[in-house]
C-alpha cells in the first residue's frame, strides 16, 4: 500500500468529515439539513473502511490514531451520546408533551368537565344545605369556619424559608401521587378515573361555596388559584391519560384489545410523565405564593400573578412544538 497516495486522495474526505462533525457537535443534526447528513453519512461510511485500511497496511500509527479519533467521534453522533439524550428531553418537553395534549385535548376537557361536574354537585349540596359540609368538606378544613381561618392565616403570615421547603416537597408527592392514581385507573375501563376526578371536585366545589357564603369568597381564590392552575391542569392531563387506556380497552379498533392497550400505555405514560414539572411549579407556588395573605400580599396581587400563569401554562400548552 503506497501510504502516501492514499493520505493525498482520502485526506480531503477525512477533512470534511472533520468539518460536518464540527458543525453536528456545536449545532446538532437540524444544522446540517437534510442532504450534508447523508452526504455525513457516506463519509462516515468511507472513514471505516479507510481505518480498517490503514490498520491492515500497517500505515502511519499518527494516520491511524487520526482516523480512531474521527471515527470514534462520527460513531458517537450517530449513535446518540450524552448530548442527544439532553436535547431529547428538551424536544419531549419544548414538542413532543405539548402537542400530546393538544391531540387529546378532547379527552383533556373530558376530565376537566368531570371534576368540574364533582366541583358543582359539592357546590350545590352545601348551598341548599349547609349542614353537609360535614360530609363534603375533608376534616382539615372542616374543623374551622372560614372567617377563623382567614384570621388565622392573616395574623400568622407566610412560612419561613425550611417550611416553605419542606411543605413543598410534601405537596409535590402528594399530587404526584394523585396524578399517577387517575391515570393508572384507567386500567379499570375508565371508571376508577372518572370517580376519582369527580371525588377530588366534590370538596372544592364545598369549600368554594362555604366560603363564599362567609364572604371570604377573595380569599378563597386568591389561595386557590396561583398553585391551582397548573395542579389542576396537570390532573387534568393525568385524567386524559387515563382515559387514553380506557379508550383501547373500550374500543381497540382493528388491533387485539392487549395491543391496543399496549399502544395507548406508551403514549400515556409520556403525558403523565411531562405534568411532573407542572406538579414541581404547583408545589413551589403553593408552598410559598399561596400561603402569603394580605396584608403581606394583597390579594389582587396574588389574583393578577394566577393569571400570569394561567397565561404562560395555556400559551405553552396551546402553542409550543407547532413549528415543524
Amino acid at each position: 500500500m503506497d501510504v502516501n497516495r492514499f493520505m493525498n486522495e482520502r485526506r480531503p474526505a477525512w477533512q470534511e468529515l472533520e468539518e460536518m462533525l464540527g458543525r453536528l457537535e456545536a449545532q446538532g443534526w437540524p444544522g446540517l439539513g437534510l442532504e450534508r447528513a447523508r452526504r455525513f453519512g457516506k463519509l462516515y461510511r468511507a472513514a471505516s473502511s479507510d481505518l480498517i485500511q490503514a490498520r491492515t497496511a500497517t500505515a502511519d500509527a499518527a494516520v491511524v490514531d487520526y482516523l480512531n479519533d474521527l471515527v470514534a467521534r462520527a460513531y458517537g453522533a450517530v449513535y446518540a451520546g450524552r448530548s442527544s439524550k439532553g436535547r431529547a428531553i428538551r424536544s419531549f418537553f419544548a414538542v413532543e408533551f405539548p402537542r400530546l395534549v393538544r391531540e387529546e385535548a378532547r379527552l383533556v376537557v373530558l376530565a376537566a368537565s368531570i371534576l368540574v361536574l364533582g366541583g358543582a354537585v359539592g357546590a350545590t349540596s352545601v348551598a341548599l344545605d349547609p349542614s353537609s359540609e360535614s360530609v363534603m368538606i375533608p376534616a382539615g378544613h372542616g374543623e374551622m369556619r372560614p372567617e377563623e381561618r382567614v384570621a388565622q392565616d392573616e395574623a400568622e403570615g407566610p412560612h419561613g424559608g425550611d417550611t416553605a421547603a419542606a411543605f413543598g416537597g410534601f405537596l409535590f408527592t402528594h399530587n404526584m401521587q394523585v396524578s399517577f392514581f387517575v391515570f393508572a385507573l384507567g386500567i379499570t375501563w375508565g371508571v376508577g378515573t372518572v370517580l376519582l376526578l369527580f371525588y377530588n371536585g366534590v370538596p372544592l366545589g364545598a369549600l368554594a361555596v362555604q366560603y363564599h357564603l362567609a364572604g371570604k369568597g377573595l380569599f378563597f381564590w386568591a389561595w386557590i388559584l396561583p398553585h391551582g392552575i397548573p395542579e389542576l391542569t396537570s390532573v387534568f392531563i393525568s385524567g386524559a391519560a387515563g382515559l387514553v387506556l380506557a379508550r383501547a380497552l373500550i374500543a381497540p379498533g382493528r388491533l387485539r384489545r392487549n395491543q391496543a392497550l399496549v399502544n395507548a400505555a406508551k403514549r400515556a405514560v409520556r403525558m403523565v410523565l411531562g405534568v411532573a414539572p407542572l406538579l414541581c411549579v404547583a408545589g413551589l407556588i403553593e408552598a410559598t405564593i399561596s400561603q402569603m395573605h394580605a396584608p403581606v400580599m394583597p390579594y389582587a396581587v396574588k389574583l393578577a400573578f394566577a393569571a400570569c400563569v394561567a397565561v404562560s401554562l395555556f400559551a405553552y400548552l396551546g402553542f409550543a412544538g407547532r413549528r415543524r
